[in-house]
């Protein structure tokens, strides 16, 4: 079992990292029951970008008036996310966990080579951000989901904590700029 390791402080940075990785090497190990990796897998792979196809496609016909300005929106908001979040990739070209720590294995597979940050948390909150500001009773649903998308990440040893956090907070920020600016 993994447990955060206690180290001096000397300086942030190092003592960020050390902790951000013991952290994600826990959750990894704590999610090694095959009940929990199999939903994590489910989820991650609901996430790969079917789903919010499937929305965006659906809203016009069954989203009421509000449908295709809904799908519009969610439409330029994954483009935007998708550009940024390869930007950001290719720049930073931090390694998965997996790579990185001995310990780590993937339990199912990753679509692209780099770690920060989580494409999949960054467009989870994003769109769930998006969809609840159209549509508010789908708020707890779309949150929880957004939220077990996030923990599958780090579950299935494809990305660390930052990446996830760091991935929703960018998820965030990019759905209230084209909320408030389209």
């Amino acid at each position: 079992m993994v447990t955060p390791p206690r180290l001096p402080k000397t300086s942030w940075l190092p003592d960020w990292a050390a902790h951000d990785r013991a952290w994600s090497r826990l959750l990894h190990h704590r999610g090694a029951k095959p009940w929990l990796i199999a939903t994590m897998v489910g989820v991650s792979r609901m996430s790969d970008g079917w789903i919010w196809y499937v929305a965006i496609l659906g809203l016009p016909w069954f989203g009421g008036a509000t449908g295709l300005p809904c799908a519009l929106r969610m439409t330029g908001l994954g483009l935007l996310n998708l550009w940024m979040y390869k930007t950001l990739k290719r720049y930073f070209a931090r390694p998965r966990p997996f790579v990185a720590c001995n310990d780590v294995r993937a339990r199912t597979r990753s679509l692209d080579e780099y770690s920060f940050p989580s494409g999949h948390t960054l467009h989870a909150v994003a769109f769930t951000n998006l969809l609840t500001a159209y549509y508010p009773l789908t708020h707890w649903p779309l949150w929880a989901f957004a939220g077990l998308v996030a923990l599958s990440r780090v579950v299935l040893g494809l990305h660390y904590l930052s990446d996830v956090l760091i991935g929703a907070l960018l998820g965030f920020a990019t759905a209230w700029a084209v909320l408030l600016l389209m």
